[in-house]
C-alpha cells in the first residue's frame, strides 16, 4: 500500500512536470503558427503515456537502480578495494555509453562529415573510453578526497585548447558529444555510486564529494573527440563514402503494433543490460555477496525498463513529431524574436520533464537535508537550459563561432566557481550533463537543423550543431546562482528548522520546578524546557585528571567542575578505593544532558582503563529542578531527539550504548575488586 501511494506522489508530480511542455505547445501552435495540429488527439494519448511512463521509471529508480548502485558503492569502499572500485567505474562509463542509439546516429553524421575521414565505429570507441575514463577520474577524485573544481577548470583548460587546433567540421558535434553520453539509465547509477562511495569513506562529504561523476562524463568526450579529429583530418586520407544527408525533416507520429512494442522494449533492455551484467559480474565474482531484497532490486529493473520504454512511446506518439513540426514552421517564419521565444520555451519546458534531471534532484534534497528544494534545482536548471537554447539559436542566425561562446560560458563558470557555496559546485557541474537526455535532445537538434537550413550561408552540417552544447553550459551557472541565493537568504536545512522550532513555543518559566532552565548557546536568553539531565561523578588520581577531562570532552562534555576527593577506605568493607589521605584524588563533577552520560563514562573510563588496569571510581545519578545550565541549540536538540528514541523503545530493554565485546554497557556498574 506504501509503495502504491509513493507511485500516485509520483504520477501527479510527473503530470505536473508535463504542463509547462503542453502549455508551450499549445501557445505557439494557436497563436503564432495559428493551426490545430493533426492528430493531436494522438498527441494527447502519448501525453498522458509519457506521465504514466515517467512515474513507473522513478518509482523503478527509487527501489532497484539507487539500492544498488549505492549497496555497490557500500561494498566497495569497506572492501578497500581501490583497484576494483576504478575498474568498476570504467567499465560502467564504456559499457553503457558504446550502446547509447544517440551516439550510434551521431557518429555516422561525423563520418560523413569528415568525408570518410572518421569512422564511426572507432568514434564511438572513443567517446566510450572517454566517459570510461571520466567516470574512472571521478572515483579516484572522490577517494582521493581533491576539490572537484581543479579538475573541472583543468578540463575547461583543454577544452579550449584543442578546439584551436581541431577542425570546424567536428568542433559543433564534439561540443555535442559532450551532451548525449550520459543517458537516462546512466546517470542515475552513477549518481548513486558517487553518492554511495562518499558517505562510506572517512573524511568525506556526499553533497560536496558524491556529486561530479556526470560532470566529468560529458567533459572528456569534447577533449578525446576533438584530439582524434585532429589526428584523422592530419594524417587520414579522403575517403569514398555515401553521404548522410542532415536536414531538417518532420518525423511521422509512430503507429503502436505489438511488433513495434516488442522491438521498443528490446531496444530498452539492450540499454539496460550492459548495466546490468556489469553489476553482477562485481556483485557475485569480485564482492562475492548476495544482492540484499533481489527480488525488489529486479522489480525496480523491470520497472526501469517498462516505464522508460512507456515515456519514450509517449513521446513518439505525437510530441516529437509536433516539436519538430513546429520548429521547422518557425525557422521558415520571418520572426527572429519568436524563434528566440521559441527555444527559450522549449528547452525550459522539456529540461522540466527530463526523468534524468528529477532523479538527480531528489538525490540532492535528501542529502542535503532539504536544503537545496528539488524542485527550486529543477527550474533554475531549466532556466539555465532555456537561456543556454536561446543564445545558441541566436548564434546560428548571427553566424558566430561557437567556441567564443563557450570560452565566455566556462569563465564565468569558473569564476562562480570560486564565489558559489562548496556545496552547490558539484551538483552545478553534474547539471550540465543530465539536461541533455530523452526529452530535450530530439527538439532541440530538429530546430538547429532547422535554423541552419533555412538562413542562407548557413552549414546544417557545421552550424546546425551545437545547441546541446549551450543547453549543457549554461545550468551550471544557474544552479550555482542557485547556491549563491540560498546562502544569502539563509535558507536551513530540515534539521536546522527542527532545531529552531523546539525553541520556538517554549516559555520563560523559571519558577517550574518540572521544567529545567537553560541558558542558550551561553547568552541571556533562558528558556524552560523538559528536559532530563545526570550528574556523572569521576574520582581518579590527580596525575589522570586532565586525561580524564579530554577523554569526557571528546564525548560530548562542555564543562566540569574540578573537587579535591581526600578520603580513606574502612578495613571492614569488602571493596575500597583509597586507603590513605596521601592518596591525592580529584572529583570531576559533569552535568550533562541524558543522553550524553553514557557516552562521557565510556569514553573516561577506556581512556583511564578503569574497568581493567587503571584506577578510579565513576558513576551518575539523575538530576530534578536544573536551573541555570547553559547548553547549545545542538544539546537541546539531540537530548529531544534521544528522549523520543528512548519512549520509542521497549521500556525493559537496558537504555544505553550496546554491549561490546559481550561486556561493555555503561548502564551497568562496574566494580573494581582490590
Amino acid at each position: 500500500m506504501m509503495q502504491f501511494n509513493f507511485f500516485l506522489k509520483l504520477l501527479r508530480e510527473s503530470f505536473r512536470d508535463l504542463l509547462p511542455i503542453i502549455i508551450v505547445i499549445l501557445f505557439f501552435q494557436l497563436a503564432i503558427i495559428q493551426s490545430v495540429p493533426e492528430g493531436w488527439i494522438g498527441t494527447a494519448i502519448g501525453l498522458g503515456i509519457v506521465g504514466v511512463g515517467l512515474a513507473i521509471f522513478l518509482q523503478g529508480l527509487e527501489i532497484g537502480v539507487f539500492p544498488v548502485g549505492e549497496g555497490l558503492a557500500r561494498d566497495f569502499a569497506k572492501s578497500g578495494w581501490t583497484t576494483w572500485i576504478l575498474v568498476f567505474g570504467f567499465l560502467i562509463g564504456f559499457g553503457t555509453t558504446i550502446a547509447e542509439p544517440a551516439l550510434a546516429v551521431i557518429a555516422d553524421k561525423a563520418a560523413s562529415i569528415s568525408s570518410g575521414r572518421i569512422d564511426s565505429t572507432i568514434l564511438r570507441f572513443v567517446v566510450a573510453g572517454s566517459v570510461g575514463f571520466a567516470i574512472l577520474l571521478g572515483v579516484f577524485r572522490i577517494i582521493k578526497g581533491h576539490p572537484i573544481h581543479y579538475y573541472i577548470i583543468i578540463g575547461y583548460l583543454l577544452v579550449v585548447g584543442v578546439t584551436f587546433f581541431a577542425p570546424k567540421e567536428i568542433i559543433g558535434l564534439a561540443y555535442d558529444l559532450g551532451g548525449v553520453t550520459t543517458s537516462t539509465v546512466t546517470v542515475p547509477l552513477v549518481a548513486a555510486l558517487g553518492i554511495g562511495l562518499a558517505s562510506n569513506i572517512k573524511g568525506r562529504n556526499p553533497v560536496i564529494d558524491g556529486f561530479g561523476l556526470i560532470a566529468f562524463a560529458s567533459l572528456t568526450p569534447m577533449i578525446f573527440v576533438q584530439i582524434y579529429g585532429v589526428f584523422v583530418y592530419n594524417f587520414v586520407e579522403v575517403k569514398e563514402v555515401s553521404d548522410i544527408v542532415v536536414k531538417a525533416v518532420v518525423s511521422n507520429p509512430t503507429q503502436i503494433t505489438l511488433i513495434s512494442v516488442i522491438e521498443g522494449l528490446t531496444n530498452v533492455v539492450k540499454d539496460v543490460l550492459p548495466i546490468l551484467i556489469i553489476i553482477l559480474f562485481f556483485q557475485y565474482a569480485v564482492l562475492k555477496k548476495h544482492i540484499q531484497n533481489i527480488k525488489t532490486v529486479f522489480l525496480g529493473f523491470i520497472l526501469v525498463i517498462v516505464g522508460l520504454y512507456a515515456f519514450i512511446l509517449g513521446l513518439e506518439m505525437g510530441l516529437f513529431s509536433l516539436g519538430e513540426t513546429m520548429a521547422y514552421q518557425l525557422t521558415k517564419s520571418e520572426s527572429v524574436l519568436m524563434i528566440y521565444a521559441f527555444a527559450f520555451a522549449i528547452g525550459f519546458s522539456t529540461t522540466m520533464a527530463e526523468p534524468a534531471l528529477m532523479a538527480i534532484a531528489k538525490k540532492a534534497k535528501e542529502i542535503s537535508d532539504g536544503k537545496i528544494n528539488d524542485f527550486a534545482l529543477r527550474l533554475f536548471v531549466a532556466l539555465g537550459v532555456a537561456i543556454g537554447i536561446a543564445l545558441g539559436a541566436f548564434r546560428i542566425v548571427d553566424g558566430g563561432h561557437i567556441h567564443y561562446y563557450i570560452i565566455v560560458g566556462y569563465l564565468v563558470v569558473i569564476i562562480l566557481t570560486f564565489i558559489a557555496p562548496k556545496y552547490i559546485v558539484p551538483i552545478a557541474y553534474d547539471s550540465g550533463g543530465v539536461t541533455t537526455s530523452t526529452v530535450t535532445v530530439p527538439l532541440v537538434a530538429a530546430l538547429g537543423i532547422g535554423l541552419a537550413t533555412n538562413i542562407e550561408g548557413r552549414d546544417p552540417l557545421i552550424d546546425g550543431f551545437g545547441l546541446i552544447a549551450f543547453a549543457s553550459l549554461f545550468p551550471m551557472i544557474t544552479v550555482m546562482l542557485y547556491g549563491i541565493l540560498i546562502e544569502k537568504f539563509e535558507v536551513k536545512s530540515n534539521t536546522q528548522i527542527e532545531k529552531e522550532e523546539l525553541l520556538k513555543d517554549t516559555l520563560i518559566d523559571a519558577d517550574n520546578m518540572d521544567l529545567s532552565t537553560v541558558n542558550i548557546d551561553g547568552s541571556k536568553v533562558r528558556h524552560s524546557l523538559s528536559l532530563q539531565f545526570s550528574a556523572v561523578v569521576i574520582i581518579v588520581p590527580e596525575d589522570k585528571r586532565l586525561d580524564a577531562i579530554a577523554a569526557a570532552h571528546k564525548a560530548g562534555a562542555t564543562g566540569v567542575t574540578v573537587l579535591r576527593a581526600d578520603g580513606i577506605g574502612l578495613e571492614e568493607m569488602g571493596n575500597f578505593y583509597r586507603t590513605s589521605f596521601e592518596a591525592n584524588d580529584v572529583l570531576l563533577l559533569f552535568l550533562l544532558p541524558q543522553h550524553l552520560v553514557n557516552a562521557v563514562i565510556k569514553s573516561i573510563i577506556h581512556s583511564l582503563h578503569i574497568t581493567t588496569t587503571g584506577k578510579g571510581v565513576a558513576f551518575a545519578f539523575p538530576l530534578s529542578h536544573m536551573k541555570g545550565i547553559s547548553l547549545t541549540k545542538e544539546d537541546i536538540f539531540r537530548e529531544k531527539a534521544y528522549q523520543v528514541n528512548i519512549n520509542k523503545d521497549d521500556p525493559m530493554k537496558c537504555v544505553g550504548d550496546e554491549i561490546e565485546d559481550g561486556h561493555d554497557n555503561s548502564s551497568q556498574s562496574t566494580a573494581v575488586i582490590k
